[in-house]
C-alpha cells in the first residue's frame, strides 16, 4: 500500500514540476517578445531623435526654422503613433501568454482530477 502511494506521490510531483516547467517556458518566452518589441521600438525612436538633433544643427535662418518645426511635430506624432501600436503589440503578446499559461493549468488540474480517479476506479472494480 504504501509503495502504491509513493509511486502516486512520485508521479504527481513529477508531472507538477513538468508542467511548472512548461509554465516558466511560456512566461519567459512571452517576456522574451514584449522585451524584443520595446526594444525595436526604442531604436526607432532613437533614430528619430538623432534625425531630428541633425536637422536641428543645420538650421541657420526662420525659414529652416520653421521647417524644423514642422518635422517636430510629425516626428512627435509618429512617435505617439509608433507608442500605441506597440502598446497594442505588447498587450496582444500578453494575452497570449495568459492563455496559454491557463490551457496549461486546466491540463495539471485534469491531469490531477484522472490521477485521482483512475486508483479509485481500479480500486471499486477490485472490490467487486
Amino acid at each position: 500500500m504504501t509503495q502504491q502511494l509513493n509511486t502516486q506521490v512520485f508521479a504527481y510531483a513529477k508531472q507538477l514540476a513538468d508542467s511548472a516547467f512548461k509554465a516558466q517556458s511560456v512566461a519567459l518566452k512571452g517576456l522574451e517578445r514584449v522585451a524584443e518589441l520595446q526594444i525595436k521600438a526604442l531604436e526607432k525612436q532613437a533614430e528619430a531623435a538623432s534625425d531630428f538633433i541633425s536637422d536641428a544643427f543645420e538650421t541657420r535662418d526662420i525659414d529652416g526654422l520653421r521647417a524644423l518645426w514642422e518635422k517636430a511635430t510629425a516626428a512627435s506624432r509618429e512617435n505617439a503613433e509608433r507608442a500605441v501600436a506597440v502598446t497594442q503589440e505588447i498587450i496582444a503578446v500578453t494575452q497570449k501568454t495568459a492563455e496559454s499559461l491557463t490551457a496549461l493549468a486546466q491540463e495539471q488540474q485534469q491531469a490531477a482530477n484522472d490521477a485521482v480517479v483512475a486508483p479509485v476506479k481500479k480500486a471499486a472494480a477490485a472490490a467487486k
